[in-house]
């Protein structure tokens, strides 16, 4: 068994379905796992995959034209999830999409295509609460924050929406889990950043004005519950706790 090390990264997991598939070992003879987030093997050789635009693009390319749209943005989705077999699962629905095409995502009767389903709707799900759930805090200057730390890697699912409703004002929305950031400029698209850049980030983000808004949002919040109807079973099936420490009226 060949063992492929690729980087936590849609661009990474990418460039290992190309080395996996173009090394012709068999694909009963290769497997991809995320660096990081795999155990060891017995009489396994494992091999490092270079991150390289190029091989990520030929793959990109390949899905969209013999596969569809659809199952390319299944895949997008899938890589986001923070589960260490999504790599390989994405490798092995590729190996079926390029053979039965654009009905691949009709197919869940075969294991890696439920697999796929699976992560694509769970990270999709976290993505669609945390368009309700997230809270923005305001710094000096005007502009906008808002610290997250989901489960998946949903920063990038998160900025169009917002981005759109929020496109006069500067903002930043940091995962503080994978220390990284989405930043978006007035007048301009928004970009990622990570590294030392995202880490000062992270410093500023307990430097943020609570303010006049944030306490007039907690009193309306406390204002509004009816003290005889309340239910916290049913609250937390609405809103997991691990959403609230990032949430201002939990703060």
């Amino acid at each position: 068994m060949v063992i492929f090390i690729c980087d936590d990264s849609f661009e990474g997991i990418l460039c290992g379905v190309y080395d996996a598939w173009m090394s012709r070992l068999g694909h009963k003879n290769v497997k991809l796992v995320v660096d990081g987030q795999y155990n060891m093997e017995l009489f396994a050789e494992y091999r490092d995959s270079v991150i390289s635009q190029e091989k990520a693009r030929s793959v990109i390319q390949a899905v969209r034209r013999k596969i569809s749209e659809h199952a390319y943005a299944w895949i997008y989705r899938a890589s986001l999830s923070f589960e260490p077999e999504k790599a390989d699962w994405i490798y092995r629905f590729l190996i079926y999409g390029f053979h039965i095409g654009s009905e691949i995502t009709t197919c869940l009767h075969i294991p890696a295509v439920q697999e796929i389903f699976r992560l694509n709707r769970a990270v999709g799900n976290e993505a669609h609460l945390l368009t309700e759930f997230l809270r923005f805090s305001e710094w000096e200057g005007g502009i906008l924050l808002a610290v997250i730390g989901p489960k998946n890697d949903a920063v990038s699912l998160l900025m169009p929406h917002f981005s759109d409703r929020l496109r006069g004002e500067r903002f930043i929305i940091y995962d503080e889990k994978r220390k990284k950031a989405a930043v978006h400029v007035s007048g301009t698209d928004w970009y990622m950043t990570e590294g030392e850049e995202a880490a000062r980030l992270a410093e500023l983000a307990g430097q943020t004005d609570s303010g006049e808004y944030a306490q007039l949002w907690r009193a309306f919040f406390n204002s509004i519950g009816i003290k005889e109807r309340e239910n916290y079973v049913c609250q937390r099936s609405h809103l997991p706790l691990r959403y609230r420490p990032y949430m201002t009226e939990f703060q």
